[in-house]
């Protein structure tokens, strides 16, 4: 048994996911990386945002998909290739005249070292999520979903982890599940949905305007460092 979290969220695994992920786990007081569930392509599991004088651009890790369309995101495996080089080389291209530049490259350049020769791709986000965790002062344990008995599918599975979690009161879930979640499910053990809200989050000193949202935690850190965590809020620290 865990001890006594009242917050739950389970959510996939993303590659430097964007803030509105982050404010969802400073929210929880558990957090369950659900990378048991089947990997999809052309997601967030592999890829995401940065801001570029051109424009957002991908950042992409090479994973190996043939023949494995039912594979799960802690089965995806990265393809031997230098992505890690690269995508540091994309943070110096683009970020270099940014105000925390030096501070971010300071701790992400190691990170990526020791993370470029790993082969698991849910291994290299969430050792990503939990230092970005810290920089953005989050405190919020971080779990794996393989850790439970996982029965049913859909709502069924993610009830039966909270169910073996001690004193949960509320599952907080993104707006996206709304089309298939069955709230009543979780009414009925006593377990109430909190929706996440992305809307009205405050703009912040990004460079190449016009202002970009969604894109990587890591623009954010960029641009804001230490003040990044009052951004994860709706309102702003000015």
């Amino acid at each position: 048994m865990m001890a006594e979290p009242k917050k739950v969220a389970i959510v996939q695994s993303s590659y430097i996911p964007w803030r509105g992920y982050f404010d969802m786990i400073a929210k929880a007081d558990l957090f369950v990386l659900y990378d048991v569930v089947q990997y999809t392509k052309r997601d967030w599991r592999n890829r995401n945002k940065i801001k570029t004088a051109a424009g957002d651009k991908w950042l992409t890790i090479p994973v190996r998909t043939s023949h494995r369309q039912f594979q799960r995101i802690n089965q995806a495996e990265v393809v031997p290739a230098i992505w890690a080089d690269k995508h540091l080389k994309s943070f110096e291209v683009n970020y270099r005249k940014a105000r925390y530049f030096d501070q971010t490259m300071e701790w992400l350049v190691p990170l990526y070292s020791d993370l470029k020769e790993q082969r698991q791709l849910s291994i290299i986000n969430k050792s990503l999520i939990k230092a970005l965790c810290q920089q953005l002062s989050i405190s919020t344990p971080i779990i794996e979903a393989e850790d439970f008995q996982i029965i049913g599918h859909r709502s069924q599975a993610l009830l039966s982890i909270l169910q073996q979690i001690e004193g949960v009161t509320h599952y907080i879930s993104g707006p996206a599940a709304k089309a298939y979640l069955d709230e009543e499910l979780f009414n009925n053990q006593n377990i109430k949905v909190d929706w996440m809200d992305y809307a009205d989050y405050p703009i912040y000193d990004q460079l190449f305007p016009p202002f970009s949202p969604k894109v990587s935690i890591v623009d954010l850190l960029f641009n804001e460092g230490p003040n990044s965590r009052y951004y994860l809020k709706r309102q702003s620290p000015k």
